[in-house]
């Protein structure tokens, strides 16, 4: 599975942006789904996801109430629907999918199997 991510970009504190995870190769059906993120210096920290079969989501409690993740119903498609932006949030967000993780390890990086490229999200305040 390849992934592509897209959307990244500059925004003020306060303001929106759609990340979207394209899947080439293979749909994420039977996958686990995720967005990771990090900023300079610092680990590759866990965001939100969706466990495999597609009926838990999750997020980290630093997002909840602000960021949406979401797959479209062909299933080759995952996005991230961020709002309220804070510069905190300022990082190289990735997504990634894997055939086998369970949800107690859905936070953990190594879990996953397929990464994309990142993209940059920037925040101002």
């Amino acid at each position: 599975v390849q992934l592509q991510a897209s959307g990244g970009g500059l925004v003020q504190a306060g303001g929106s942006l759609r990340l979207s995870c394209a899947a080439s190769g293979r749909t994420f059906r039977g996958h686990a789904v995720a967005w990771f993120r990090q900023a300079p210096g610092r680990d590759r920290d866990f965001v939100a996801a969706i466990d495999r079969t597609g009926g838990g989501i999750y997020y980290a409690d630093s997002v909840k109430g602000r960021f949406t993740v979401s797959r479209d119903n062909a299933r080759t498609t995952v996005y991230l629907q961020m709002n309220n932006l804070r510069p905190e949030d300022t990082a190289v967000y990735y997504c990634t999918a894997g055939p086998s993780v369970i949800n107690s390890n859905l936070a953990s990086p190594t879990a996953y199997a397929y990464w994309g490229q990142g993209t940059q999200v920037t925040v101002s305040s």
